[in-house]
């Protein structure tokens, strides 16, 4: 439960850098939480998000081009923010996280999409990033 709150917050972080152009300085307090809350997660959960957070902010560019390319009939810039949200903090760790098993990542993305997104988004979500798991590189 603690890596998903982790990228729960993580997920947050991202949208509202987004959405909002929150600056990272910004974010990585995550301010939006409450301090008790913050506080019962732990400084492993919020070492985590901010890694996450962190992480797919400085290669973006790179995470994007990896989505663009994995989308089928579908424009990148029509994507949902919630849904472009939880694909960039989950295209992060399956390209730089390789102590993680991708399906724990997918797993867990489809789970906050299933919190945070529209209805079919898990759908959306699950179909992207196992194409994309699909073209790693084996370890």
């Amino acid at each position: 439960m603690a890596r998903r709150d982790g990228r729960e917050l993580a997920f947050q972080a991202l949208y509202s850098w987004n959405v909002g152009g929150v600056d990272i300085d910004t974010l990585l307090k995550f301010d939006w939480k409450e301090p008790e809350k913050l506080e019962d997660m732990g400084s492993d959960v919020l070492t985590f998000a901010r890694l996450l957070t962190t992480g797919t902010i400085e290669h973006i560019d790179e995470i994007d081009e990896i989505i663009k390319k994995h989308l089928v009939n579908w424009d990148f810039e029509r994507l949902n923010k919630v849904d472009l949200a939880i694909l960039r903090i989950s295209v992060y760790p399956l390209l730089f996280q390789k102590d993680i098993h991708p399906s724990i990542i997918i797993d867990e993305a489809i789970g906050i999409s299933k919190e945070f997104g529209a209805d079919d988004s898990y759908k959306f979500v699950n179909a992207v990033l196992d194409n994309i798991r699909k073209d790693l590189p084996e370890n």
